[in-house]
């Protein structure tokens, strides 16, 4: 029996009653007997849902935590819990379950109604596909596309959980690396010993007191502090007031003016993207050439300056011109004299210099850092007090003191036995070229033989770039795509196998919060019982591990909340659980010497006694361990490389699109949320347009316009901006996708004409921000957009016999002893440092770089002096330079 979508809301109604009258509650409220508080927290900040006759109704900030509630807690958690779009129901795709073990016309995906089936069916099913991949080909051919972590706040996110069941099946295909800090997370570790995107930043009391000049490169905390990986309390707002009020002068290098430009009263100059090599490159070249660069500071901090100076100067054998602020003025659209200017005042002044992660996230992109840490070092200032670089001031609460303590941590992945990895930005490469080459810091693989997704808690079809490109390889190389997730964005409209997972609000689980400060750990509370037939991660995959016969050492005959509380109890929190669990809250001690910690400052007061953990043990301004590698794409110092398309190359009446981190979004976080409205341009996402852009295409704020190239098509909202330079268009990330009739994307989503070609061979990390279109007035809209609807659903009597399958039996054949050789540095590392992102493997980097990475793992792990070294001695056995 079919049912149409009116009929499917309707059958849901309770649950979409439930959102009206939600209401945000001040601090100081009063309930009735019938309300209860319940602490909870999220990525958007800690809370108290209040909860009346078992109906969560609304939020109440913590006032005394959170120094600045965003409406993305006080309005979308709320609108989003019982959003029309939740999944209320098992679900497989209609061809998919005709055709179990045929032909299941792949071709259909994200086309075709939805059957809603029983949970042991949709588990069944999902075990058989994973047994037919593995006994067909291999447990290579299972690909993990859950790397992020970023579902909810929670220690037993989806991605870390999947981990450790598929360890315990013989293993699976994982991605390596990610897209926030890609290229950098590969490049920064030779240049400076650190990843650096994703270390603790100077104290902003030393800002505060010693900084001048605090230079913003594409940054804005103003905005990405709003949200974090675990908990976000927003405490650098306040701080960033007082730096502001202080007297340091922020400038600000932009091609968009951006709300911390507001904030901290910036100087803004405009810059064309893709450009900053050009600039950092011609305000170094001006140092040196006016005798300006610290010559001292060089010759004891750094090495490679000679043949920098020679690659400034025109004397390299490879290029022959000088990098003058002329040469850089015509690239980058800055004036000569304003680089002039700005590599004065930076050398001249205490000058803190904050790159973002979006620079990177281009072609070429491994350049961009590196020239900004270059030009700092020659105007000698890393190290500092209050000088120096950083690349995380936008992110988890940058600046914030740290505490040095250990937060809770859930259930370890463990050790993954299959090794072949697909760079995350490269999964469309991946399933179009099976087996092909690839190269990534040095060393070849091949990409792995995928032939089954698994998608646990992502929503890959909004952050992959190419959007066609990658549904036209989900259509013709994968047999079988399973996806796990509450609501039901893109992705798992283009799946076979829907498995509706609870929100945090109806779990329970613990987190922490600052990324660098850990100085809180938060309970998050169930809130609500689970919305439809949903069940909570942890359920999901321990039913799963039940069918595979290996739920006991998925497990370990722990609870859920026996693994909360072993996890709070492993932890540096001194309140008693009890107390913590009933509060919501625990303090960890910050120690008073955090407060004035510089980042590189141990390296500069002595670089002998405590170099960085690059091969030299200085900074590398030209890294021999690139240079060995040999890579057309990616030379061993920052170099002028032109993208392959921007503004210098563009094609007539193309603009170059950006596309930044959204406002009222954590990627596609909260795109089905009622605060969309705030931003949205009739139902869309909106488009920065500079006005003389608009004017000479006819467009006027409000209308919607049309952004294509040959990759897509998107139809979005004019927003005419004055605050975006000419030539450049800025559509934040993370809308869900809906294609119209012409395959345009009806809802704006901007990975639709991005490009998937990587940013060099050393990172294979994304370019998403080196995009250009074209851009016109829409006439032929067709209908409202429909992303933030659910698809049909079916209605069957349909009887399936899965004990035919047969699951127990070929289970035992897949089953892998996954811990029962480690060495016991080898069972610490997959087992208390493997609680994030996909587990690094130990060949990944040298023991230097281990080295250096550890100093921030090992005292979140947990781990004592003694099983440090343990550790150490493991990844050390196996790291890339071992012999």
């Amino acid at each position: 029996m079919s049912v149409s979508r009116r009929q499917f809301l309707k059958a849901s109604a309770a649950t979409a009653a439930y959102a009206t009258g939600l209401t945000l509650f001040s601090a100081t409220a009063v309930f009735g007997d019938d309300t209860v508080l319940i602490p909870h927290a999220s990525h958007y900040g800690p809370f108290k849902a209040v909860v009346k006759n078992g109906r969560f109704i609304g939020v109440q900030p913590l006032k005394d935590i959170d120094a600045m509630p965003t409406k993305m807690l006080t309005e979308g958690v709320l609108s989003r819990t019982y959003h029309r779009t939740r999944v209320m129901y098992p679900m497989v795709r209609k061809s998919y379950l005709e055709n179990v073990g045929g032909f299941i016309h792949p071709e259909l995906r994200g086309k075709e109604p939805f059957v809603r089936v029983s949970w042991d069916v949709a588990l069944a099913l999902t075990a058989n596909a994973v047994l037919e991949t593995v006994e067909r080909y291999d447990n290579e051919a299972v690909f993990s596309s859950s790397y992020g972590g970023w579902s909810h706040a929670g220690a037993l996110r989806p991605n870390v959980l999947q981990g450790r069941l598929f360890g315990l099946i013989g293993g699976c295909t994982t991605t390596t690396g990610d897209y926030s800090g890609g290229a950098s997370q590969i490049s920064l570790p030779h240049i400076i010993g650190d990843m650096e995107v994703y270390s603790a930043q100077t104290s902003w009391e030393e800002i505060r007191d010693n900084t001048e000049v605090f230079v913003w490169v594409g940054v804005d905390p103003t905005k990405n502090n709003r949200i974090e990986y675990r908990v976000a309390d927003h405490q650098m707002y306040p701080r960033w007031e007082q730096i502001r009020d202080s007297g340091v002068k922020s400038v600000s290098i932009n091609p968009q003016q951006t709300l911390t430009d507001d904030t901290m009263n910036a100087e803004w100059v405009k810059i064309i993207p893709n450009t900053d090599v050009a600039l950092f490159l011609a305000m170094s070249y001006h140092l040196v050439k006016s005798n300006k660069h610290d010559k001292k500071y060089l010759a004891k901090y750094a090495v490679g300056f000679d043949k920098v100076e020679k690659y400034l100067m025109g004397e390299d054998s490879n290029d022959g011109f000088e990098k003058t602020p002329e040469w850089a003025s015509e690239i980058t659209g800055i004036p000569a004299e304003k680089i002039v200017e700005m590599a004065e005042l930076f050398a001249s002044k205490r000058t803190q210099f904050a790159g973002a992660w979006s620079l990177q996230r281009a072609s070429h992109g491994e350049m961009t850092h590196w020239a900004i840490i270059n030009f700092a070092a020659i105007a000698g200032k890393i190290g500092k007090p209050g000088e120096g670089v950083g690349f995380s001031w936008h992110y988890g609460g940058g600046g914030m003191p740290q505490s040095g303590g250990t937060m809770p941590t859930g259930l370890p992945q463990g050790r993954n036995p299959v090794k072949t990895r697909c760079p995350a930005s490269r999964i469309t490469e991946m399933l179009t070229n099976p087996g092909a080459p690839f190269y990534r810091d040095g060393q070849k693989y091949n990409y792995p033989r995928v032939r089954m997704i698994y998608n646990a808690g992502v929503n890959y079809l909004s952050h992959q770039q190419d959007t066609n490109e990658l549904i036209f390889a989900l259509r013709k190389k994968v047999d079988t795509i399973v996806c796990q997730d509450p609501w039901w964005t893109a992705s798992m409209q283009y799946a076979d196998i829907v498995l509706p997972a609870t929100s945090s609000l109806e779990r329970n689980d613990i987190t922490s919060g600052g990324t660098y400060s850990n100085d809180k750990i938060y309970a998050m509370r169930q809130v609500i019982e689970p919305v439809g037939e949903s069940l909570d991660d942890f359920e999901i995959f321990r039913r799963l591990a039940a069918v595979f016969g290996v739920e006991q050492s998925f497990t370990e005959g722990f609870s859920v909340m026996q693994i909360i509380e072993r996890a709070y109890k492993n932890s540096s929190a001194e309140m008693p659980f009890e107390e913590f669990w009933e509060k919501g809250v625990a303090p960890v001690k910050v120690p008073e010497e955090a407060r004035h910690w510089v980042r590189h400052g141990d390296f500069y007061k002595d670089p002998v006694k405590t170099p960085l953990h690059t091969a030299s043990g200085k900074i590398e301004m030209y890294c021999d361990a690139i240079a060995a590698f040999n890579i057309e794409d990616c030379p061993p110092m920052p170099t002028w490389m032109e993208p392959f398309e921007y503004l210098g190359n563009a094609k007539e009446g193309q603009l170059h699109v950006v596309s930044p981190h959204p406002r009222m979004r954590l990627h596609s976080q909260m795109a089905n949320a009622s605060i969309r409205h705030i931003d949205n341009i009739k139902g869309r996402e909106f488009i920065f347009i500079n006005p003389e852009d608009a004017a000479e295409r006819g467009i006027t704020d409000g209308d919607l316009i049309e952004v294509y190239n040959d990759r897509g098509a998107l139809i979005g909202g004019a927003k005419v901006w004055d605050k975006i330079m000419k030539g450049v268009l800025s559509i934040q990330e993370g809308v869900w996708l809906s294609l119209d009739s012409k395959g345009r994307c009806n809802s704006g989503a901007v990975n639709i004409l991005t490009s998937s070609q990587a940013s060099s061979n050393l990172s294979q990390a994304t370019a998403a921000n080196t995009c250009v279109a074209w851009v016109k007035k829409c006439t032929d809209p067709e209908g409202e957009n429909m992303a933030y609807h659910p698809p049909e659903v079916l209605y069957s009597n349909a009887v399936i016999d899965i004990t035919a399958l047969d699951i127990a039996t070929r289970s035992r054949e897949i089953k892998s002893s996954a811990g029962a050789d480690m060495t016991p540095g080898e069972k610490l590392f997959y087992n208390r440092c493997t609680l994030c992102h996909v587990p690094r493997e130990p060949s990944d980097y040298t023991k230097k770089q281990w080295e250096g990475i550890t100093q921030s793992m090992f005292p979140r792990a947990g781990l004592n002096t003694d099983e440090r070294k343990t550790v150490l001695d493991f990844l050390f056995k196996h790291a890339k330079d071992a012999k």
